[in-house]
């Protein structure tokens, strides 16, 4: 009989992490949080780009790229940190409270579920199917029933084995994190795109910017222009949108015909210039465009 150690059977199963401990756990947290931010900032300016594209120019036309895009967000920036960091510690905190309350048994159930490849492998496909829901919504308008059965045939056909195989090997492990925050940056973005095609929508008929909006550094700023030449107003005085400036060029949009237009500066003075105006519950755009409309239709 040999004398040499049987050695035990192979597997390839997610073998339980060694870490422990807060910097373990902030580790884990950023390796899922990063992806997810650069996701979601890279589709951010698609984004800018289809809600100026409902005013019929792009972002710059008005004078908006990545530099001044970051500019104006960091504001939003700085209450995401400021929101963020509180909700993660209460996060934590819960989750170490009901581990407690339960002594031990959800820790050491989530241990098991993470241990079990396929388990674990199923639960990230699945969400990361889920994460396509915005893209298909985006280009065009599907059905819930329609939407999960799409999500639960992409998950298990597209992300099921490579998960499971990927779930081998702790590099593989990692990978499988950075690929599930990044779709999940991607999914978030696109439901961030059709927020901002539709708060764009509203500005164009309402005259009112929401916060989305804002947030995403759009100005509502409204200002009555003026002939630099004599200093009157023109366009009988109505009030514009200036949507930006570039090449020496104001790129401005009539609330009251529904067009976008621009003006050059050397010519143009702006007068009144107002923020987040103030505006009546029954406010909306178009009123001079539905006058010209009849006039227009007898002449045809």
């Amino acid at each position: 009989m040999s004398s040499h150690p049987i050695s035990p059977e192979h597997t390839d199963a997610a073998p339980a992490p060694q870490e422990n401990g807060v910097l373990a756990l902030l580790e884990r947290i950023g390796s899922v949080v990063v992806p997810i931010g650069v996701a979601l900032y890279a589709v951010l300016y698609i984004g800018v780009e289809q809600m100026y594209s409902v005013f019929g120019v792009n972002p710059q036309q008005v004078g908006v790229d990545q530099s001044v895009l970051l500019g104006r967000m960091m504001g939003t920036l700085v209450l995401l940190l400021l929101a963020g960091i509180p909700l993660l510690g209460f996060l934590v905190g819960l989750g170490w409270l009901i581990d407690r309350m339960t002594g031990g048994m959800a820790g050491r159930l989530i241990q098991r579920v993470r241990e079990r490849p396929w388990i674990a492998a199923t639960v990230a496909a699945l969400w990361c199917g889920a994460t396509y829901w915005g893209f298909f919504h985006l280009i065009g308008d599907v059905e819930l029933t329609f939407m999960v059965v799409i999500a639960v045939a992409l998950g298990v056909l597209a992300f099921l084995v490579p998960f499971r195989l990927l779930r081998r090997k702790p590099v593989g492990r990692a990978g499988s994190k950075v690929v599930v925050g990044g779709l999940t940056g991607l999914g978030l973005g696109f439901l961030l795109i059709l927020g901002l095609i539709q708060g764009a929508v509203e500005v164009q008929e309402t005259g009112q910017a929401n916060d989305l909006l804002g947030y995403v550094g759009f100005q509502d700023q409204w200002t009555v222009v003026k002939s630099a030449d004599d200093d009157k107003p023109l366009y009988d005085g109505r009030w514009m949108m200036l949507l930006g400036e570039s090449d020496g060029t104001y790129v401005l949009y009539d609330c009251d015909k529904l067009e976008t237009f621009r003006r050059p500066m050397e010519t143009t003075n702006l007068s009144r210039i107002q923020l987040d105006p103030e505006r009546e519950d029954d406010f909306t755009c178009g009123e001079l465009a539905k006058q010209d409309a009849p006039s227009q239709s007898t002449g045809g």
